[in-house]
């Protein structure tokens, strides 16, 4: 059972860059998730879009630039161990330039391309919850007609 807390849950933002049929993931470093792997993404600013927010955290925390951003999934996630509740937005989108690096080594230790079928381990829990989701056949399906549509 989650520990009993007074405030109101976070909002993350996570963000999918599909490119050549895989995705963007980093591996996390920090108090939160250290050690597991996930998308890029963060937390929205006062006043920001969810659009915004994926914009600003892929290029903030590995210097890509994308397009195409779009709504994908969302889920609730417990970290039971932290006293944490967050609701993640997923957010999908399309890669547009620049070279992957890490940006923010104190929240990232390596990246790298992946797609549904080398999913590197162990997955940040909200990605656990996402595999679970009923979002996720329309996420694979988006990837792979993303991967056709650049062919």
């Amino acid at each position: 059972m989650a520990q009993a807390s007074s405030a109101a849950p976070t909002v993350g933002v996570g963000v999918f860059v599909f490119w050549n049929g895989t995705f963007l993931m980093g591996k996390r470093r920090g108090a939160h998730g250290a050690g597991t792997w996930s998308v890029p993404g963060g937390h929205p600013e006062f006043g920001e879009s969810f659009e915004e927010t994926a914009q600003r955290e892929v290029q903030e925390e590995t210097g890509v630039l994308i397009r195409n951003i779009r709504f994908g999934a969302v889920t609730n996630d417990l970290f039971d161990v932290e006293g944490k509740h967050y609701v993640t937005i997923w957010m999908l989108s399309d890669y547009r330039s620049g070279e992957p690096t890490i940006t923010e080594p104190d929240k990232y230790d390596s990246q790298g391309w992946y797609d549904f079928s080398t999913l590197p381990d162990p997955l940040f829990l909200p990605w656990r919850q996402l595999l679970r989701s009923t979002f996720i056949s329309d996420i694979r399906a988006q990837l792979e007609s993303s991967d056709r549509a650049r062919r």
